[in-house]
């Protein structure tokens, strides 16, 4: 059953970040994340996940920048299957400060960051800047079962 907000696509865009969430390397400190996100044209797209590059990466940071190198960000759709960070120890700025800066129009996420390692208001910060949020919770079980090493088993 399709929830607010959703669109042609926001489904399997969510699904691919959540199975690129599978990609991060193991981390006793941080939750594994992915991020697909989509350019304002629908069809320009680029993805990143938790600790890609760098120990530091956030997913939504390492898609953002891959897709900023080649296209405008403006416009466009941030899928990521964690709520993106609003605060944030290991850079200056949070993944929420990075979309809204960017002009992100929306933002596609299955799972409100648990309070285990910091206290998240990213999708409350986002819809203060007029970004879209579209909550899929239905597909949060399978966050969780990513970050088991984490959030114990359900």
């Amino acid at each position: 059953m399709p929830v607010a907000g959703e669109r042609p696509g926001d489904r399997a865009l969510l699904l691919a970040a959540i199975e690129r969430s599978r990609r991060c390397p193991p981390s006793t400190t941080a939750y594994a994340v992915g991020a697909v996100v989509l350019g304002a044209d629908g069809l320009t797209h680029d993805a990143g996940h938790s600790r890609e590059v760098d120990p530091a990466d956030h997913a939504e940071e390492v898609a953002l920048a891959r897709l900023a190198a080649r296209a405008e960000v403006a416009g466009a759709t941030l899928y990521t299957s964690m709520e993106p960070c609003s605060v944030r120890r290991s850079r200056d700025r949070s993944c929420t400060e990075l979309a809204i800066e960017a002009g992100v129009a929306r933002v596609v996420f299955a799972l409100r960051e648990p309070p285990l390692l910091a206290d998240c208001d990213g999708a409350a910060l986002l819809a203060a800047a007029g970004v879209e949020v579209v909550e899929m919770a239905e597909l949060a079980a399978a966050v969780r079962a990513v970050n088991a090493h984490l959030l114990g088993p359900r």
